[in-house]
């Protein structure tokens, strides 16, 4: 994953700057990833997941793949672009989570939509922080049935660094806002499944908090390593007052390990 904003003392980490060499035009290999997730933003309940890693990294003019995202550019000038933002949610089954006991399970969510990416600030090889605008539209699905869960919007500073021996380090932060569907799709207690620990609620929309994420990766000749630690609190958010609601800070985090066994013959310059 790429990481997204910090002090400036941290720029030091940079002092010897990495080159930028011709790369594969596209790689293959696969791994494999432990993570640890809260069930959802504000829950009280923590689940740890080993997971298949593809390794997956496409070097084109216009879609670019890597190991943070799908990376379609719709538009790209010195220092704004315009390209497409990818996220989403695991599902969860609420017989497994007590608060939300009885309730329906929720689907996992798939976000997509335009982002506005403005840099304002680089050294070649050494730091890049950027200002990210994306906003998303949210669908949720049990891959039967599909359905509109809102809208997100999750304006954040990003901040990449070259280490040394080639290692890479990022930090995001930055605070989301939520549309009314969205929230509700999380944190809405519906009457016929109040209970007398779990009054209705109807949930608003507007701020959901704020993240702050560090990651750090290497590629070594034929592996990737890389992890990430995610911290997410929810105070004072428009839905912090749900019973669903049961914890204000959640931490997350992963490791992963991936062998890359294949790559194209194609060279093409790259800063990744």
């Amino acid at each position: 994953m790429r990481a997204r904003v910090v002090p400036a003392a941290l720029l030091a980490l940079c002092a010897c700057a990495a080159h930028a060499d011709p790369r594969p035009l596209w790689e293959l290999g696969a791994g494999a990833a432990v993570i640890s997730f809260p069930d959802y933003r504000g829950s009280n309940e923590q689940r740890q997941y080993l997971l298949p890693l593809p390794y997956l990294v496409y070097r084109g003019e216009v879609l670019q793949v890597d190991r943070d995202k799908v990376r379609g550019l719709l538009f790209k000038r010195d220092r704004v672009e315009l390209d497409v933002s990818v996220n989403g949610s695991v599902p969860i089954r609420s017989s497994h989570n007590a608060a939300r006991s009885g309730m329906p399970d929720l689907d996992p969510t798939l976000e997509l939509g335009p982002s506005l990416n403005l840099l304002l600030a680089a050294a070649p090889n050494r730091y890049a922080l950027t200002l990210k605008l994306p906003v998303r539209a949210v669908i949720a699905s049990d891959f039967r049935h599909v359905h509109g869960a809102g809208v997100l919007a999750q304006p954040v500073l990003n901040l990449d660094l070259r280490g040394r021996d080639d290692w890479k380090f990022g930090f995001v932060a930055g605070p989301l806002v939520g549309s009314r569907r969205y929230h509700d799709y999380f944190y809405t207690v519906a009457p016929e499944f109040a209970t007398a620990e779990r009054p209705a609620y109807e949930a608003p929309g507007g701020y959901s908090g704020a993240q702050f994420i560090a990651a750090a990766s290497k590629r070594f000749a034929r592996f990737w390593v890389g992890g990430f630690i995610k911290s997410d609190n929810v105070s004072g958010a428009a839905f912090a007052a749900s019973p669903l609601t049961k914890r204000h800070n959640n931490v997350a985090g992963g490791f992963a390990v991936s062998w890359i066994f294949a790559q194209s013959g194609v060279r093409v310059e790259a800063r990744d």
